[in-house]
């Protein structure tokens, strides 16, 4: 009966999620052509870069569904083994992202320049930053499966972090087109 409970507490909280991600995009199209006379996605985004972080992103999902396979057929060393490597993937992504961000308020492009500055670095932010949720709830995951028994518990927390970490690839698919794609072609 608890797990019923936390399963629907954590559906609950993805469609928050999925809200507030609806209100960020709603936000970043009416002021995409906002720049205040500064630069505009076109002139920002790197292609390259984004395709890189995209590609890390969409390899974490696939690892974090053979962490699923193999919590579904209770292979320890395997679950450890793949957890890692997402954890691996997703680094990179943040790490990529960090690195846009920085190249970006380095060169006086930060959120204060423009209305579609503001709204890149909080749509995109915030993802990182359900990224980085997601990063720190596998090393959760890690330690749990490391030091204890695999119960029902811990097969369901592996289970929500797997649709959660698939809900952050979904929502990226949406940034790259959307943000980066239509910035591109603008």
């Amino acid at each position: 009966m608890l797990n019923d409970i936390k399963v629907f507490g954590f559906w609950i909280y993805l469609m928050t999620d999925l809200v507030i991600f609806a209100v960020l995009f709603a936000t970043f199209v009416v002021l995409r052509h906002n720049t205040y006379g500064g630069p505009s996605g076109h002139d920002l985004f790197e292609l390259p870069s984004v395709f890189a972080e995209t590609m890390l992103l969409l390899t974490s999902s696939f690892t974090c569904s053979l962490v699923t396979l193999a919590v579904h057929r209770k292979q320890k060393n395997q679950i450890i083994l793949w957890i890692l490597a997402t954890f691996a993937l997703g680094g990179g992504f943040l790490a990529l992202e960090l690195m846009e961000f920085h190249h970006l308020i380095s060169t006086g492009d930060s959120w204060r320049r423009s209305g579609f500055l503001s709204a890149f670095f909080t749509l995109v932010g915030t993802h990182g930053f359900h990224i980085s949720i997601g990063m720190l709830w596998m090393l959760v995951a890690l330690v749990r499966i490391w030091l204890k028994p695999m119960s029902e518990a811990c097969i369901s927390q592996v289970y929500r972090f797997a649709f959660f970490w698939h809900f952050l690839d979904f929502v990226w698919i949406f940034i790259f087109s959307v943000v980066y794609g239509m910035g591109i072609l603008s």
